[in-house]
């Protein structure tokens, strides 16, 4: 089981990292206004999801991707925190669901923790 929920969490991510090619202004609209550069920022953290994924299968680098992808997981809470404070620039999602991204966060992180 753990094996295939490496897999999972594999693909998730790797999904998500090129979903940041297809449309990366869904990206940049989430990302706090503090930040600078949403465009390159949300490029590069696209490459490390996907790195991050594939890096988790790889036996050589699974453990050093997990805790790539822990980090990943810390660094863009600031972007779920940003949705949660303004509901009203996220219309199409339903204000339960931004709430859940934030837990989430913390299960995402304990499952690449699994990894390490």
């Amino acid at each position: 089981m753990k094996l295939v929920l490496q897999y999972v969490l594999a693909l998730l991510m790797v999904g998500a990292g090129l979903n940041h090619f297809r449309n990366p202004r869904m990206y940049q609209r989430i990302m706090p206004p503090y930040l600078p550069f949403h465009g390159p920022l949300v490029f590069w953290s696209g490459v490390a999801e996907v790195l991050l994924g594939v890096g988790l299968v790889i036996p050589q680098t699974s453990q050093l991707a997990a805790w790539g992808l822990i980090a990943l997981f810390i660094v863009v809470f600031p972007a779920n925190l940003h949705m949660v404070r303004h509901p009203e620039r996220f219309r199409k999602i339903p204000p339960a669901l931004l709430w859940l991204r934030l837990p989430l966060q913390a299960i995402l992180i304990l499952w690449a923790w699994w990894y390490t």
